[in-house]
């Protein structure tokens, strides 16, 4: 009788097996995404010709200094400024109903229409015009609400204004 099998041999594929393999499987991939390649070829080229990938082949290597330079840029104070400033006006919008944000940015663009069309006129505002006007209701509209703008502008002044550094993120949030 034979000796029973207690082990199983398997064969491992050679280094140039296994590579032959891979390139099959590459091969395959570019005959079926052909279209695909080509335009990729053809992009590289033109980034090639135009110098971006030289452009960018420095910038990889110049990554460090690159970013130094940017957090520099970043961290100074007028930066950090505008970029509060720009999370408080956003946060002031967020607030705000988005239609009467759109409504009233509607008004302003007709607003600087008429405005543009009177520059173009030699017609000259006098006191008694200036009265007269406030009976077009389209005028008494706007003038309404930019004296109701202001009282609530007045009313929200009245508050004491904080101190940088008592402002901190959470107070940002609110906002």
């Amino acid at each position: 009788m034979a000796a029973p099998i207690t082990e199983i041999a398997r064969q491992q594929p050679t280094e140039e097996e296994v590579t032959r393999q891979k390139l099959e499987e590459l091969e395959k991939l570019v005959a079926d995404h052909k279209d695909a390649f080509e335009n990729l070829i053809r992009l590289i080229d033109d980034f090639n010709d135009t110098g971006a990938l030289e452009a960018a082949n420095a910038m990889i290597l110049a990554k460090n200094d690159i970013l130094k330079i940017v957090l520099e840029q970043l961290s100074r104070e007028q930066v950090v400024n505008l970029i509060n400033m720009l999370l408080g006006t956003a946060g002031v919008f967020m607030k705000a109903d988005h239609d009467l944000i759109i409504h009233l940015m509607n008004g302003v663009a007709s607003g600087f229409d008429e405005g543009k069309q009177f520059i173009g006129s030699e017609e000259k505002v006098t006191l008694f015009g200036l009265l007269k006007s406030l009976s077009d209701p389209d005028v008494n509209r706007a003038v309404g609400f930019a004296i109701s703008f202001l009282k609530g502008m007045g009313k929200a002044l009245q508050e004491p204004v904080p101190k940088k550094e008592d402002v901190d993120n959470e107070t940002l949030a609110n906002i």
